[in-house]
Formats: C-alpha cells, sequence, structure tokens
C-alpha cells in the first residue's frame, strides 16, 4: 500500500524462524522496504534453508539456537534500530504489506503498541482452527475483565515503539511473550490499539502450536496463566 498520512517511524521488523524454508523468502519478499529499514531474522536453530533463504533476500540473520519463541523476539528487539519494531511470523499468515497500517497509530501519537487483530479483518478459510480461535477468544475476555483492555485477539503481528519495549522487563521465554507484552503494557498505562488485519493459512506444513488441539490447549493454558498471575503483581 502507499502511505499518504503522516511520517511513518522507522521499523524494524523482527521474524523468528525455525524451519520455515518454504514460507520465508515470500514473507521478506512482500516486506515493503521504503516502510521497514531493517529486516531481522532470528533462526532458532533451523534443520533446513531457512537461514540461508532470510540471507539471500537481505535479511540481518541472528541465531537463536535455544528453543523458544520468546527468547527469539528478546533477541532480535535488543539488536534493532528502528524507532519501532514490528513482529510477525516466518509462515507467511500474516501480509507483511500491512505493516504500514499497523504503524499508523504510532505515526499518529495515538498508540504505543499496536495489535493486529484477525478477528476484525479478512480471514479466509483454514487460517485459523476451531480450537485455536476459542482458545484466542477466552484470552482476549480474560484481558478485558482483568485488565479492563478491550482487545479482540492476542495475534503475533504488532508494532511497538522500541524505546518503550526497552524499559519493559519481560520473562516468558516461549510462546507466552507476546501475551506478556500485552498484560505488562495495561498495567503500565501504555495506549493500547487495534487494527484489523487480513489472515492467511499458513505456508507449507502444521503450525508447532496450533496445528493440534493438544498444542493449542497446552499454549491456551500457558496464556491464560500469563494473564492471571500478572494480574496479581
Amino acid at each position: 500500500m502507499t502511505w499518504t498520512g503522516p511520517r511513518l517511524p522507522s521499523a524494524t521488523a523482527i521474524i523468528p524462524a525455525l524451519d520455515e524454508e518454504r514460507s520465508i523468502g515470500a514473507v521478506l519478499g512482500a516486506i515493503p522496504r521504503d516502510i521497514v529499514t531493517e529486516v531481522i531474522v532470528v533462526d532458532g536453530g533451523s534443520a533446513d534453508g531457512t537461514a540461508a533463504v532470510a540471507a539471500a533476500h537481505g535479511a540481518t540473520v541472528m541465531s537463536e539456537p535455544r528453543r523458544g519463541y520468546g527468547r527469539a523476539c528478546a533477541l532480535g528487539a535488543a539488536a534493532a534500530h528502528g524507532e519501532a519494531l514490528v513482529f510477525l511470523d516466518a509462515d507467511g499468515a500474516a501480509d507483511p504489506r500491512e505493516i504500514a497500517g499497523l504503524l499508523a497509530p504510532i505515526a499518529r501519537n495515538e498508540a504505543d503498541l499496536v495489535l493486529g487483530s484477525r478477528l476484525t479483518g479478512a480471514m479466509a478459510a483454514g487460517a485459523m482452527p476451531w480450537h485455536q480461535r476459542v482458545g484466542n477468544r477466552l484470552s482476549a475476555l480474560l484481558l478485558r475483565l482483568l485488565y479492563g483492555l478491550p482487545v479482540t485477539d492476542l495475534g503475533p503481528f504488532r508494532a511497538v515503539r522500541r524505546a518503550s519495549l526497552a524499559g519493559m522487563a519481560l520473562d516468558d521465554e516461549t510462546y507466552g511473550w507476546p501475551t506478556e507484552m500485552i498484560v505488562k503494557a495495561a498495567r503500565a498505562r501504555w495506549r493500547v490499539a487495534e487494527v484489523p488485519v487480513n489472515w492467511r493459512p499458513r505456508t507449507g506444513g502444521r503450525s508447532k502450536i496450533s496445528g493440534t488441539v493438544r498444542g493449542t490447549l497446552l499454549a491456551t493454558f500457558h496464556i491464560l496463566w500469563t494473564i492471571a498471575r500478572h494480574s496479581r503483581t
């Protein structure tokens, strides 16, 4: 998309990746480089050619062989230089061409953290299994009840001011890291906004988390526990 609003902040895209050779090239190719000035791919010990494909597409590739989604995100954030950080996955479900829309509330000085809502955007058939939808709705409901945060989705596609995130202590090294960011932002009274984003089926293979009912249940339990425990601290 062509952006005609206020100046967008310089942005670093941070992409945790594990065995995403089949999808990461298209993801990187779709990132608008007139908006995103830096792309960091954090490879979590892939057994395929993920790192080589990322490097061939001009990304800075960092290695984090210890497993953990949060650990990979934190490593990328610590190395970033952009005024804003955009987090997205390497599986092709998010459309990088929507990054300008994520950055817009920050550019208008309306938000410190912007969440891409898959549930208010266009959801392609098969893009989110029913058990993932249920877990996501429960998590969003708990955020509204405990924190008064009117969000609909806890999706990974998001933008945040780098300076704000640098001052936030995030402890979760797993897939609870994005949720911990939201609850600590709410406690710190950050301005949190949502924008609708389109969501597509992932490219190739089954999700490491939402690909099974068991994996989704474990992830949902961990996310709900993250939300609940920080409400008491």
